[in-house]
């Protein structure tokens, strides 16, 4: 069917110089106004390695915290809280990442459309929206007060609450990219719901599922609040899991609010070092998807 000429014509004309002085200044807009929501991003990460980077060497990754007043030249660094990190969030991600990629695959394949399904989406959202603080008090009061001990299993179970509706959420989502051509053809070859939910559906999503973890990871990295609560902290050797452990985010709170300058220079080389290993978790992320989609 062949095309109407005045429309053609009308195609094939420029813009008014009015609409092209609108488009041309729209365009210049959302750029500036999009290079300046992300300038402070930059002035932090700039402040962030100015102030960290001089202190970076082998031995703050090896050493502790070395005591106030010593002879210069000794080894001062945060090794224990690098390894008290690690060992949170490990066991946040141990406890949370299983429930909450189960707790998912009930809302989107088991629980879609009911009540108690809406109940449940509904509670973990309220959930993700919690201060972070009132999750550390939460935990104080379940483990630290029947314990009468901060620990490293108290905080990563604040850090584990923390990720769950995140990885809970993520789960729901990705799986709700997947086409329902998916269940249906299952379904047409005598594939049960859990049977097609396990080997068809999940592994289709595993590549955003493992990004909303590794998020969640990060996240959860990046907490203070909570491990002030139950996790404490220490200047020696994370003795056990049932002891206080030194963390990153709490030597950077501790040690950024002192009066000695030795400590203040730490705190910001502890900065550098964990936004790095947030960085880190972005990336691999980033890869993952990128390697399940490479379209």
């Amino acid at each position: 069917m062949s095309q109407n000429p005045l429309v053609q014509n009308e195609l094939l004309q420029p813009l008014s110089p009015f609409r092209s002085f609108f488009s041309n200044g729209m365009t210049v807009g959302a750029v500036t106004l999009a290079l300046i929501a992300i300038l402070p991003l930059f002035a932090i990460l700039w402040q962030i390695v100015k102030e960290g980077a001089p202190n970076l060497t082998w031995e703050v990754f090896t050493s502790l915290p070395a005591p106030l007043g010593a002879e210069p030249g000794t080894p001062n660094g945060f090794a224990n809280a690098i390894l008290g990190t690690l060992t949170m969030v490990g066991l946040a991600t141990l406890f949370s990442v299983p429930l909450g990629i189960m707790t998912g695959i009930f809302l989107s394949e088991f629980a879609k459309g009911s009540t108690f399904g809406n109940a449940l989406r509904f509670a973990i959202v309220v959930l993700s929206s919690t201060p972070s603080v009132i999750v550390g008090v939460f935990a104080y009061g379940i483990l630290v007060v029947s314990t009468k001990q901060f620990s490293a299993v108290a905080g990563a179970l604040a850090l584990g609450v923390i990720m769950l509706p995140i990885v809970a959420l993520t789960t729901e989502e990705a799986l709700k990219l997947i086409p329902n051509s998916y269940r249906l053809g299952s379904a047409a070859l005598g594939g049960s719901k859990l049977n097609t939910t396990w080997r068809i559906i999940l592994p289709a999503a595993v590549a955003p599922i493992m990004t909303g973890v590794l998020l969640a990871v990060a996240r959860a990295a990046g907490e203070t609040a909570p491990l002030m609560f139950t996790a404490l902290f220490s200047q020696f050797w994370q003795e056990s899991l049932w002891a206080p452990t030194p963390s990153l985010p709490v030597l950077i709170y501790q040690y950024a609010s002192s009066a000695f300058p030795e400590q203040n220079a730490i705190a910001w080389t502890a900065s550098l070092v964990l936004v790095v290993l947030v960085l880190v978790t972005n990336i691999i992320s980033r890869l993952v998807t990128r390697k399940r989609n490479p379209s």
